[in-house]
């Protein structure tokens, strides 16, 4: 999920002495209209909080599995476990688990252009879809858009378009939903995905709106106001709007300010539970529509946390909103605060 960006947004911030609660805003979505991914390393916390919220999600997705080479699509922990599928259906959810890849460009290139090789590949996609009571499959591959290579990342467009048609017409064959995930596209990426190709055959493409900057990368935020108009402006120009998710991130990154260390993945709950501990002001960058704080730990270091909360979610839910889309999606499960919920619903 690594977004390139090549300068720190500057931003006016507006301090406060505590989180303040999110407005409403414009959005005012129906009943069930989230989609959310389900962490396999938080399963029960997650599987508790989609139960909790189920009146408004319509899908979760399970991350259970990865694909390892053309016929292998591997088990994460804990993956296929009935206790959490038949849960999940009995409150109206539908389970649509997740399959990642860890293939990079030149070997799916490889894997996707060979037709033998990719009906093997689909072949064993379908094996996973039909191994439970699953209502479709998500497919998340993002490792094989990893390549500066102009002709090598044609390839894999090429060939994930032969892949997604193949996989979404025997999906939809068994009346199962085929999900696409992929990354916002903007100058310079997510320009290994066909957007419009993909928009024709899956039943949603869900984009990751989230990860503007990464772990690897100068501190900032997880994503802005004007980053969703950039990459919504491509996709409602390409895909049908009734097609399109936008997942929310429900995390942040935590920064030691001037180290080449990645930076410590935290929740939404535990930014929220660090700023208290250190007593850190509440502060929220209007220009991205995003909180962070700064702190100094017992050795000295210099951190700088910039997360999501629920007042920017609603900040950010107004831009989806002018786009016409009323699909929301969350990464992840288990990762909220509570508050994010009444936003999600319009309330």
């Amino acid at each position: 999920m690594k977004i390139a960006l090549a300068a720190l947004l500057s931003a006016a911030t507006l301090t406060l002495t505590g989180a303040a609660p999110a407005p409403a805003g414009s959005y005012a979505p129906t009943a069930r209209t989230v989609s959310a991914w389900l962490p396999w390393w938080n399963i029960e916390t997650g599987y508790q909080d989609a139960r909790a919220h189920a009146d408004q999600l319509h899908t979760v997705s399970p991350f259970w599995y990865a694909t390892s080479s053309a016929t292998a699509v591997d088990d994460e922990a804990g993956a296929g476990d009935r206790r959490i599928i038949d849960g999940l259906r009995a409150k109206g959810v539908k389970v649509v688990p997740t399959v990642t890849e860890s293939l990079d460009a030149a070997a799916m290139a490889a894997l996707l252009g060979d037709p033998s090789r990719r009906v093997a590949h689909v072949d064993a996609l379908m094996d996973v879809a039909t191994s439970r009571a699953y209502d479709g499959l998500d497919l998340d591959y993002e490792r094989m858009t990893e390549t500066q290579d102009a002709t090598l990342r044609e390839q894999v467009r090429t060939g994930y378009n032969a892949l997604t048609t193949e996989l979404c017409a025997r999906l939809h064959a068994l009346a199962k939903q085929c999900v696409i995930t992929v990354m916002p596209r903007t100058r310079d990426t997510g320009l290994a995905f066909d957007y419009a190709h993909l928009g024709s055959v899956a039943d949603r493409l869900r984009i990751m709106g989230y990860n503007l900057h990464n772990a690897l990368q100068a501190p900032g935020p997880l994503s802005s106001l004007a980053w969703y108009e950039e990459f919504l402006t491509h996709a409602t120009a390409h895909v049908p709007r009734e097609k399109l998710e936008v997942a929310l991130p429900a995390y942040g990154w935590n920064w030691a300010v001037g180290s080449i260390a990645r930076a410590k993945h935290v929740t939404t709950r535990e930014a929220e539970a660090l700023r208290r501990a250190v007593g850190a002001p509440y502060t929220y960058d209007t220009a991205s529509g995003t909180p962070h704080f700064t702190y100094t730990d017992d050795d000295g270091d210099r951190h700088e946390v910039w997360y999501q909360d629920a007042r920017g979610t609603a900040a950010h839910l107004a831009v989806l909103t002018r786009f016409g889309i009323r699909a929301p999606g969350l990464w992840a499960l288990g990762f909220e605060a509570a508050d994010v919920w009444p936003v999600l619903a319009g309330r």
